[in-house]
């Protein structure tokens, strides 16, 4: 890379070396993630990994794509740029899991308005932070400089995910069956959804400084601060739990909340009966809907409102599975049961 550069394009907003040097910078993080599978160096033209089919009778691989939606602005707007990986890892993870897959790899995608090498060291750290708390190697990515598209502190991060189930173990909801119960696990937050929402409720685009003062309704905490909570990532806890309980549906608590969400994992004929008393609502949602005065339904069709994803497993598993998943620091509890019904989610 030494004889690579070009003064023009340099002039025209684009600095390769810039990209070389962020390379360097994010290799140990890379280096991290690495896992058995791999099988080449990050700088390739291709991502090379070795799928782990020992014991498998049908090896099924099961791909993720996602972003971190507006979030990022939260990012750019506070000057934090290593926790923002993390949550493009957790929202394209956390649905292959849905499948009963393991991750195998990741791949991230950056577009920017200019290349600032540590910073993008610094979106990739967060990113290989995801990897290794959901056990993917990150084994390839790009950063696209765009400038003319993009103010040159802005950018946009998206991202890859592979993972891989034995046919016969894919969950498909089949047995799923009315007096089944619903489990909740905890989120962390927001998550990554319905930031569009947050940013008109505080009014963050023409009054962003009102984020950043402490704020009692969150113990103290900064709006700002509270809403740059990474996106937790259920990948182990939820590996863990396949091991030992049958699991019937899984359902990752995203854009549309409620209602588009846990529906989703669901045969039709029947519905998950939900206890709102029983959903334990994290202040940042009470504070959404206080100050932007949203309906409650709208809440729990934007949301995850507390919780990030919901397993249903039969009555006589749900000690066990509570256990394991508690084991594996979740807060999990739970929250309704299986219904006949063709309503997908009742509230009730």
């Amino acid at each position: 890379m030494k004889n690579s550069k070009s003064e023009s394009y340099a002039k025209a907003g684009v600095d390769i070396t810039a990209g070389y040097k962020a390379v360097e910078l994010m290799k140990k993080h890379i280096a991290r993630t690495k896992n058995e599978g791999c099988v080449d160096d990050v700088g390739g033209f291709g991502g090379c990994f070795g799928l782990p089919i020992a014991g498998m009778e049908e090896p099924v691989l099961v791909s993720g794509t996602d972003g971190c939606g507006t979030k990022v602005k939260m990012a750019i707007l506070m000057d934090k740029h290593d926790t923002i990986g993390i949550d493009a890892v957790a929202m394209c993870v956390n649905d292959i899991i849905c499948c009963g897959a393991k991750p195998l790899f990741f791949l991230d995608y950056i577009a920017c308005g200019k290349n600032i090498p540590e910073k993008i060291a610094d979106i990739v750290g967060g990113v290989a932070e995801g990897c290794v708390q959901s056990g993917a190697a990150l084994i390839g990515g790009e950063t696209a400089e765009h400038p003319g598209m993009m103010p040159v502190e802005d950018y946009d991060l998206a991202g890859f995910a592979v993972g891989i189930v034995d046919k016969k173990k894919i969950l498909d909801n089949t047995k799923m069956a009315e007096g089944d119960v619903v489990i909740a696990l905890a989120s962390s937050g927001v998550h990554s959804n319905g930031f569009s929402l947050v940013r008109k409720v505080f009014d963050i685009d023409n009054n962003p400084s009102s984020l950043y003062v402490p704020c009692d309704d969150l113990g103290g905490k900064s709006i700002a601060e509270t809403l740059l909570t990474p996106t937790k990532i259920y990948v182990k806890s939820i590996l863990a739990l396949l091991e030992k309980v049958e699991v019937k549906g899984i359902s990752h608590i995203t854009g549309g909340g409620f209602y588009e969400n846990i529906p989703r994992s669901i045969p039709k004929g029947l519905s998950a009966k939900i206890e709102k008393a029983d959903v334990k609502v994290l202040p940042i949602f009470e504070l959404i809907q206080k100050t932007g005065n949203i309906p409650e339904r709208d809440m729990y069709n934007t949301y995850n409102m507390g919780v990030g994803m919901s397993v249903v497993v039969s009555k006589e598993n749900v000690d066990t599975a509570l256990e394991i998943l508690k084991a594996h620091g979740e807060d999990a509890y739970v929250i309704g049961e299986i219904v006949k019904s063709d309503e997908g989610v009742i509230l009730c």
